[in-house]
């Protein structure tokens, strides 16, 4: 981009901001349709540095990430941002059932607005089980520029069965024992987190749901990471990643772990992933934290 559209880009980014007289927070809500979307933002400001928007699981939340946003921080001197999209957390919660496209949904209306809103200039997508393929589809089926890399941990991008027999365990669990209370601590709203995720995928329809025409218009490097003992998903998500995908696909199957290597493996995963950041932020394009 010329020195002087850069110029004017940035300026505008400004306008645009002091318009809204909005300066993002450490911690607060976003307005992006008719929801209040809860955030978390770690370090720098999302156009002052590089950022790494982070996309949780289906059960997931803000809160539900732990302190991983922030090692991943400092592992990286990247902004970090994560959010709960509607439905979790203390965000504003959905009309149940949810529409069994609600990936394509996030991916397509909410996330662009979202990035606009904060003020997104590069980085990366790095999202969990959900959040992965809502991160796939976003950069298939968006061409956004600004997205330099992105990161999976525990994809999907077909159903398979092992995925059903879990979610129906799941749901066992959370109606006879004490799996809601455990959750509740992490959502406003729990049942309507729970439901809207779980009802969708047990949905005989939802069998048919594929994401991986998304993978071949991904035009920038993908980071891959799944538990050798994820009891989700097979091998067989990577290897559709690695036959459709015409970009580079960099594979971590992290051993002992199950569906979420970020809690019970977190050593070995913020390696592989603040990895792939550096590799991607900084050493591709001399950045060291700057936002070009």
């Amino acid at each position: 981009m010329p020195a002087t559209s850069a110029g004017m880009t940035k300026m505008s980014l400004r306008l645009r901001v002091e318009e809204r007289d909005m300066t993002l927070a450490p911690t607060g809500t976003l307005r992006i349709g008719a929801s209040d979307l809860e955030y978390r933002m770690i370090g720098p400001a999302p156009d002052e540095a590089p950022t790494i928007v982070m996309l949780h699981e289906g059960l997931g939340s803000v809160g539900l990430w732990g302190d991983f946003p922030d090692r991943l921080q400092a592992a990286t001197r990247a902004c970090v941002f994560v959010y709960s999209r509607s439905g979790y957390g203390a965000s504003t919660p959905v009309e149940l059932p949810r529409p069994l496209d609600y990936m394509h949904i996030e991916a397509l209306e909410i996330l662009p607005k979202l990035l606009d809103e904060i003020g997104f200039r590069r980085g990366l997508l790095l999202g969990h089980s959900d959040g992965a393929s809502i991160a796939a589809i976003y950069a298939g089926g968006v061409q956004d520029h600004r997205i330099r890399g992105v990161a999976m941990i525990a994809p999907h991008f077909v159903v398979e069965d092992i995925s059903v027999k879990s979610i129906a365990g799941i749901k066992q669990a959370y109606e006879t024992t004490d799996l809601r209370s455990k959750l509740k601590r992490w959502h406003r709203d729990v049942d309507n987190a729970f439901y809207g995720w779980n009802a969708a995928w047990l949905d005989p329809k939802f069998r048919d749901w594929d994401i991986s025409e998304y993978l071949a218009y991904i035009r920038v490097p993908v980071a891959i990471l799944q538990g050798a003992e994820d009891e989700y998903g097979t091998i067989r998500q990577i290897e559709i990643a690695q036959e459709e995908c015409y970009c580079p696909v960099d594979v971590t199957i992290v051993p002992g772990a199950g569906h979420s290597p970020h809690r019970e493996a977190p050593e070995a995963t913020l390696n592989a992933i603040s990895e792939f950041a550096g590799r991607i932020l900084h050493i591709h394009e001399g950045s060291q934290g700057r936002a070009a």
